[in-house]
């Protein structure tokens, strides 16, 4: 890919604004983000013929959402080659969800300017394999809360508790998700909704739990 234009689907708004306003990701992410939904939905029509239509757009709705693409982000170590602005750095915008999945987004409408749609839906493929690979983070990404309550049942932790606070002004605000299990916290989520927040930290929270050592039960 042209550097130029790799750099500029890096490029947060946020850099783009304390910089005179120079060009940002957001177009390249628009674009992405149509992209990455058809070659997700010829996936799923072509892999899964078993399938029903509602099973196949669940399955699409796990795949493309900022909670799916943040973890691919992360698995890439993509946070630390953004370019962000003084306030984003600040409060960990390197590792925000919201901003993991839209550079994905953009990365993937690069890909497909500068190589073509071929190479754009090869890259989608690739990205989300680790995802499809495993059927336990499969099923957490596509219905992130209800895994965790599993998981905390069947270890013994009680019901996940989401405490939610809020930042912004009314039209703009970023809210996040604390996962409280028997009086600790476990993790945290951030999105631009009180759902979107909730979602990101329960499969952080699901993360965690899972890697855990199970406790012995006490005689």
């Amino acid at each position: 890919m042209a550097p130029e234009l790799l750099e500029l689907a890096l490029t947060h708004r946020s850099w783009a604004y304390e910089h005179g306003g120079v060009a940002n990701n957001e177009r390249l992410e628009f674009l992405g983000d149509s992209i990455l939904g058809q070659a997700v939905t010829v996936m799923l029509y072509t892999s899964y013929p078993h399938l029903d239509e509602g099973d196949l757009a669940k399955r699409r709705a796990s795949l493309v959402s900022a909670v799916a693409l943040s973890e691919v982000a992360r698995g890439i170590g993509l946070g630390a080659h953004l370019k962000l602005g003084k306030g984003e750095e600040l409060t960990g915008g390197r590792d925000k969800s919201s901003i993991l999945a839209d550079t994905v987004e953009a990365i993937i409408g690069a890909t497909y300017i500068d190589l073509g749609g071929e190479a754009a839906t090869t890259l989608v493929l690739h990205l989300i394999a680790p995802l499809l690979a495993d059927p336990d983070r499969f099923g957490a990404a596509m219905d992130p809360k209800t895994s965790l309550q599993e998981l905390a049942a069947r270890r013994g932790h009680g019901v996940p508790i989401y405490e939610l606070s809020d930042t912004g002004p009314d039209h703009s605000k970023r809210f996040t998700a604390t996962v409280v299990l028997g009086g600790e916290s476990i993790a945290s989520g951030e999105g631009t909704s009180k759902k979107q927040a909730e979602m990101a930290a329960a499969l952080e929270a699901w993360t965690v739990l899972s890697a855990r050592r199970p406790s012995t039960p006490s005689a």
